[in-house]
This record gives C-alpha cells, structure tokens and sequence, in this order.
C-alpha cells in the first residue's frame, strides 16, 4: 500500500516523463523521415499543388469505376492514371490561359452531343432523329438529380471543348509550304557522285581505345534533359515459392485415388462404408463432400473441356469415372451424368436497325418500315445464295460482327434475347430466318450445333502441406538472418536457391520482379531507416517468400556511370578512334591514303540527301551532304561519319530540272508531319517542373 501511495504522490511526474518521452520519438520520427508526412499536397506541376485529399477521391472513383466495367485495377494503377490525368491538365489549362482560349455554353453542348449517351438518346432526339437541344434543357429542368450530375460533367466537359480548340490550332500549325515541297523534290531529285576513302571504326579494337567514368559524366552533362534519372533503388532477390513437395503431391493423388472405390472407413467408434464415386447415387452431394470445387451443373462441349483430356471426357459413357487426371493445380475424378444433343449453336446474322434502337453505330439513317424492307431484301438473297452471307453481313451489317461476317461464334442457351435465342436453338443447321428484337431485325444463319455432356467433377487442389509450410518458412528465415551478415549470391547458391538478376525500382513502382504488386517491398527500398546493406524477408501469400537486400541507391539527377555506360561508351569510343585513324589518313590523293590505311578507294554514284546511304558504308547524311557542297576534284579533309573516318573528293553534282508544280512532295512532307501534333504533351512535360510525391501517401 505504501508503494502504491508513493505512485500516486509521483502520477504527475510521471505522465510528464511519459509525454516526454512520446514527444522526443514523434521529433526524432520528424529529423530522421523529414517533414514529408505533414504535406497535405500528394505533388504539383510547375509550382501548382496537387491536393491530395482531391486526388485520393479521384483515385477510388477510378477503382470504383473498373470495378463496375469488371476490370481489375489496382490502387497504384488507379493512381497512375488519375495522377497523369492531372498533370495533363495542369500542363494543359497553362497553355489554354497562355493563348486566351475561352469557351461558351454552345461549345460545351458540343461536347456533351459527342457522348453517345447524350447525343445518340432517344429522350432528346426530335422527330428527324436529330439531337434537340430543347428537350435536353426541358429534361434537367425538371430533372434535379440529373441537373447536378450534369453540373459534375461540366467541368471535365469544359477541359474537353478548350482542348480540342487547342488541338486544332496545334493542327493548323502543321501545314506545309511550297517552299517546303520545294525543298523535298531538291532532296530528292539533286543527285551527287564521288569518290571517297573510308577507314571504319573497326579498324581500332576497342581494347585499345579507353573510356572513364569522368568522361561519361562530362559527356552526360552536355546532354543533362537526355540523362537525366529518377531516384531509383536496386536489389537483389531470392524466391522461395510456397509449392508442394512430391509426397504432398502423392497424398492428393492417393487421397483422390480412394474415393474410386467402396471401402470401408473407422469413424466415431464403428466401421463405416463409403461408396465408391461410380456408385453414388447423390452425385453432387458426394462432389460437395470431397471437392474442394463446388458441383457444377451446366452443360459442357468439348471445346471447352480439358485439351488434354477432352476425347476421353466427352465420350465418357453416362456413370463412368474418368481419372484421376491433372487439371492446372489440382488432381481430378470426373463422372459423366448426362448429354444433351445441340446445347450450343454458332450462328450468323447480319443486323438492320432503326432510329430509336439500342444500336449506336448505325450504317445508314432508316425508319422502322424501311429496315424491314431492307432486311426481308436481304434475307431473299441470303437464301438464294448462302454463300454470300458474309459478304452481305460485311456490307449491310449494323452490329460490329459485320467485321466478321456476322459470326457470333457459339453460345449457349439465354445468352441472346429470347426471340434470337428461340430461332436458333429450335431450327436445324443451315436455317436462314428473319426475327425481330430490340435492337432491329436480324437475319440468321444457323451454322453449327454442338453436343454437350454434364460432368460431375471431384477436384482436390495440390497444395504445399502443413510439414511443407514449416520447412519453407525454416529455409526463408535462415536465408534472411545469414544474408544480413554473408555474400548473398555465395549463400544462395550453397542453400540451393537462386538469386534474381538484379532490378531497379522507382519510388512510385508497385511490380517488383518476377512478383506482381509488391509496393510493400518498393516502399521498404526506399524508406529513410533502410541502408545499402539491409536485407529482409516478405511473405506474400499464395506466393511465398520473397527475400530482399538493397544493392544501390541512385538520388534524382543525372543517370549512374553503369547505366549511361552502354549509351555513351560507344559514342566516346569512336570519338577518340576518329582522332586516330585522322592523324594516319595523310597524303595528297585518295589513292596515296588508302594506300597507307590499307583500304581502296571507292565510288558512290547518284546519292541524294533525301537517301544518304553510302554504299558499303551505310547511312552517312554528314558525308553526303559535305559532298554537295564540296567543289569538284577538291579533297575534303577527314570526316567523322557513322561507321569510320572518310575523306572525299566530289566528281559531280547534278542539280534538278526546275518544275512549276511542288504537289506531290507537299504531300510527302504533309504525311511526315501529320503525327507532330502527337508530340506536344511530350514536350510540355519535358520541359515542366514536375515533383511527385506520391510515394510519401502510397
């Protein structure tokens, strides 16, 4: 009691000790990460933030929105988009205020036709089928729900109408000139001839000439924009997989195996029989009872059964087991229960619509009664020639099977609206009929029929056991406690395991390897306690065991030595080979110095600049057009080309007839440059001030 009385005189001390010691681990936690986790601000683009509660919304409603079209998308790649989506924008809405864009109610009206589901809605079609944009404002005037809504689309609707004035300025830029065209019919049609000495590169080795790491640096520094590198981290990796051993794999099989035949099992204090699969009269309940796979009662054709195994399944007399057979991971005993004659069909149809279906993409304005004009026209050529319905889906067609000549492939039944799915499952092979639906009248061809067989199917997965589990997890932790003290390359080869060329990584990335979706590992690389050095261990799961050591840390600015070296050693080499072989390639002929560099002199007949291939030489456009300007007979001093060193001497330039008319190579020069305006977001975010700091929320 005196004890605890003491405690309670001293309380106050002892709460100040305690906030003391808190604060002193929140300011480390401050010194030693930085100030980064206070930043409300997930980046920004030249010195515009980039809020991020605005962007994690953004993100969700991303994920969100895959989900609903049945895709799958992770946060990082919801991120990715949504975070280049801004910058786009930024970078964008600069340019549009810069140039004084401004757009109207009547642009975004525009934008807001081009979306199918406004533009193309019956609601606010008139009785042309044309869009009616009173009934659009009638609709959302009454409409408070979807007033709101649209208010939401404005903005982005807004964005849309600036860019494509944007766009079009930027188009209307890339005309050409006469003078340009002029220019292409002169590269073209001028031609050159002479002779030249050529002393390649290959002449050196490579040996002899060296390149060092200052050199590269200095090199890179000429071109910083080209070299320059993201803060990166490199790593080496073992993979230790979660697989099953072999006697994992002969229990499955031996498990699976039992289920053949009627044997009899101890249970609860006295013997039980249990039947045999081929004798089971329940089959569904037995396969719920030994599957790890659900009792599936559908129909299957043969297509759609194991490759492998597809003969004999299908033709599986009704209450025989087949198996146990392999199917990806697991062992299985399938019992053929039943067989239905024509379950699938694959058909034909070319589709007529009219102005009001649920068909976006019509080939040509009709009414109702002139669809049907059209197709019973159709359907009397189709059967006078069956051979020619492709050709007649290909060419009248509104539905997007036309590329295929209307082959839907095979389906099976309710997969088709019902009038569609009655004409085709109760008519025989080769029907061609007429049917109306929703969305117009169809003409169909009924071109196969497939019989399909129903499977009752015990599949036991083959899974790495408990004893397997233990072991894995022995050999990943000792790997990890040995590595951190030991050459990891030397101790994965003794343990029998295998390390990972190495990989780097971007603070942002989320795949790490060969192991998808490991941002854990990538923010772990590149957290501020982390050294050069450290090695730790991951579980993943249904993966297993990824163990990781930081190799190298590369900061933001110009690339490493070691990864510029492939880029720029070659350049740096021919430079100094170039130095070289110039200082042998003397004499007063062409002649005289092939002779002392042990070549021959060569000639090059009719090279234009447009062309500048050299032949035996390769492409050389700085010899070439050297040559043009060079007087006849005159020797050129030494010029470094592509592949050696070359001197010239010019026999002849023939300059082209003059033409009155440049059409044909205006247009040459309009189909190079129809792809520049592609070119601008590239440009624009080169040359930005762009700070992601995504990696400090992700």
């Amino acid at each position: 009691m005196a004890v605890l009385s003491k405690i309670r005189k001293r309380s106050g001390l002892l709460l100040l000790l305690i906030g003391f010691a808190l604060l002193s681990f929140v300011v480390q936690d401050l010194f030693t990460k930085g100030f980064k986790s206070l930043s409300k601000d997930v980046g920004s683009v030249n010195g515009k933030d980039i809020s991020f509660e605005d962007f994690r919304v953004k993100v969700a409603n991303t994920e969100k929105n895959s989900q609903n079209q049945g895709q799958t998308m992770t946060s990082m790649q919801a991120s990715n988009q949504v975070w280049n989506q801004e910058v786009n924008v930024a970078l964008l809405s600069a340019e549009f205020e810069k140039l004084g864009i401004r757009i109207g109610e009547k642009h975004i009206i525009e934008v807001f036709k081009a979306n199918p589901q406004i533009g193309q809605n019956p609601m606010f079609l008139n009785a042309a089928g044309k869009f009616d944009l009173n009934k659009f404002k009638d609709y959302f005037k009454t409409n408070p729900e979807g007033l709101q809504m649209l208010k939401d689309q404005e903005k982005d609707a807004e964005l849309n109408a600036k860019y494509q004035i944007y766009n079009s300025l930027v188009k209307g830029a890339m005309y050409t000139t006469e003078t340009e065209g002029k220019l292409k019919y002169e590269a073209e049609a001028n031609k050159v001839s002479f002779d030249f000495v050529n002393v390649p590169f290959s002449s050196i080795k490579d040996s002899d000439v060296k390149v060092s790491d200052d050199e590269i640096v200095a090199y890179m520094k000429t071109k910083e924009k080209k070299f320059k590198s993201e803060e990166t981290r490199e790593l080496d990796y073992v993979l230790i997989e979660d697989k099953p051993s072999a006697a994992d794999e002969a229990e499955i099989k031996n498990k699976i195996n039992s289920l053949l035949t009627t044997h009899v099992e101890f249970k609860e204090g006295k013997n039980d029989t249990i039947q045999g699969f081929a004798s089971v009269a329940d089959n569904a309940e037995f396969v719920n009872l030994n599957s790890d796979v659900p009792f599936d009662s559908t129909y299957v054709s043969k297509q759609d059964l194991p490759a492998e195994h597809a003969d004999a399944l299908f033709a599986l007399p009704t209450g025989q087991v087949y198996g146990p057979y392999m199917k990806n991971n697991y062992y299985c005993l399938s019992k053929a229960i039943g067989r239905k004659a024509g379950a699938k069909v694959k058909a034909s149809h070319i589709l007529i619509s009219w102005e009001g279906t649920k068909v976006p993409n019509k080939k040509e304005k009709r009414t109702k009664e002139q669809a049907k004009a059209k197709a019973e026209g159709l359907l009397a050529q189709a059967k006078s020639n069956p051979g020619m319905f492709a050709i007649l889906a290909m060419t009248n067609s509104d539905d997007s099977s036309a590329q295929q000549g209307g082959d839907l492939g095979y389906f099976g039944p309710n997969q088709m609206v019902k009038p569609f799915n009655d004409f085709v499952f109760n008519n025989a092979i080769g029907t061609i009929g007429l049917v109306e639906t929703e969305f117009g009248y169809h003409i169909i061809n009924v071109t196969d029929k497939q019989d399909a067989v129903k499977l009752a199917t015990i599949a036991q997965k083959i899974e790495p056991s408990e004893a397997t589990n233990d072991k894995i997890y022995e050999q990943a932790t000792k790997f990890e406690m040995e590595a951190a003290s030991k050459d990891f390359s030397a101790l994965a080869k003794q343990m029998n395991l295998t390390v990972t060329p190495s990989i780097r990584v971007k603070a942002i990335d989320e795949n790490f390897g060969t192991v998808n979706n490991q941002r854990q590992i990538v923010k772990w690389a590149f957290d501020g306690e982390t050294n050069i050095g450290d090695v730790k261990r991951f579980e993943i799961v249904n993966v297993g065991h990824v163990i990781a050591k930081l190799k190298k840390v590369t900061e933001k600015g110009l690339m490493s030595v070691e990864e510029a070296r492939p880029q720029v050693e070659l350049i740096l080499k021919n430079k100094k080979k170039t130095e070289k072989i110039k200082a042998k390639m003397n004499g007063s002929s062409l002649a005289a110095i092939a002779a002392s560099n042990k070549v021959t002199v060569q000639n090059a007949i009719d090279l234009n600049i447009d062309n500048p291939s050299i032949p035996n030489a390769g492409y050389e456009p700085k010899v070439v057009g050297l040559a043009f300007s060079s007087k006849a007979g005159q020797l050129s001093k030494p010029i470094e080309g592509n592949a050696g060193v070359y001197v010239i001497a010019t026999k002849s330039v023939i300059k082209a007839p003059a033409i009155k008319d440049h059409k044909e190579y205006i247009t040459k020069v309009q189909q190079q440059v129809l792809n520049y305006a592609g070119r601008v977001m590239p440009a624009l975010k080169n040359d930005a001030d762009i700070e992601d700091n995504r990696a400090d929320f992700y």
